[in-house]
């Protein structure tokens, strides 16, 4: 049996702005600055303040191992004429995986004037399936374009001369 041809797919992740580097820069940074601070609170005799300075340290260090862990996460989406798949790999946990019939499922989303595309799913029958949920307003925004033209592609009947 031949394969389907790919209408359309695409794997989507979190956008971190911070690379591995900039982070140990900022780590850097932070610790100078709160290793200087606290050492002149050191030298006052308020000696309990450079604890603090040392457990903000941790706590930032925490908060950033979170968000680079959270990163890890993944969707995969796929259209071919006769499946729609949506593939979800959390940074933790299972994966989920939700198949639809492509003829049956429609795309929606909302729109707010001030802040752009908010919202992107996929609807079949009683079921919807949020897509894009990590991405910024503008990335929904073409996400819901480009599916909204491989669902009509696949409806409209897909020439072979297209793939």
């Amino acid at each position: 049996m031949p394969e389907e041809p790919v209408v359309y797919a695409v794997t989507l992740a979190p956008h971190r702005s911070l690379t591995p580097r900039g982070f140990r820069l900022v780590m850097m940074g932070i610790g100078g600055v709160s290793l200087v601070t606290g050492g002149a609170f050191l030298a006052m005799g308020a000696w309990p303040i450079f604890g603090f300075f040392g457990l903000d340290v941790l706590l930032i260090y925490l908060a950033f191992r979170a968000n680079f862990d959270s990163a890890r996460a993944r969707e995969h989406i796929l259209v071919t004429p006769s499946l729609l798949e949506v593939r979800r790999e959390p940074a933790r946990g299972r994966w989920t995986v939700t198949r639809l019939n492509p003829f049956w499922t429609r795309l929606t989303r909302e729109d707010d004037d001030e802040h752009g595309t908010l919202d992107v799913a996929l609807v079949s029958g009683r079921r919807t399936v949020p897509v894009g949920r990590f991405l910024g307003p503008e990335q929904k925004a073409a996400l819901a374009s480009d599916l909204s033209h491989a669902l009509s592609v696949v409806k409209k009947g897909v020439p072979r001369s297209s793939f």
